[in-house]
C-alpha cells in the first residue's frame, strides 16, 4: 500500500505530529484520521465491532434455521447450567 502526499504543508504537519506525539508519521496520521472520522460520526472501531456483531447474528440465525430444519430442540442459556448447582452441565 502506498500513499504519496505531494503537499509540503501536510508533510510538515505529519513530521510535527510525529515529533509531538512520539509516534511515527504513519502512527500520527492514523490517529489523526481516526479522530477525524469519529468527529464526523464514522468511528472505524465501532464499524468493525458492528461488522463482527452482524457476523455473529448471521451465524446464529443460520444455526437456528439448521436446527429447526433438522428438528432439533431449541436451547437457551438456561440449558447450559445445572438448575440446582448453577454449574455448567
Amino acid at each position: 500500500m502506498s500513499l504519496n502526499i505531494k503537499n509540503e504543508r501536510v508533510h510538515l504537519l505529519a513530521k510535527e505530529a510525529a515529533r509531538v506525539t512520539g509516534k511515527t508519521q504513519t502512527g500520527a496520521i492514523e490517529e489523526a484520521l481516526e479522530r477525524l472520522l469519529r468527529d464526523y460520526g464514522a468511528d472505524p472501531a465501532e464499524a468493525r465491532a458492528g461488522a463482527k456483531v452482524d457476523l455473529v447474528l448471521k451465524i446464529a440465525a443460520q444455526f437456528r434455521a439448521e436446527s429447526e430444519r433438522l428438528g432439533l430442540p431449541s436451547m437457551t442459556t438456561n440449558d447450559l447450567y445445572d438448575p440446582v448447582t448453577g454449574l455448567p452441565q
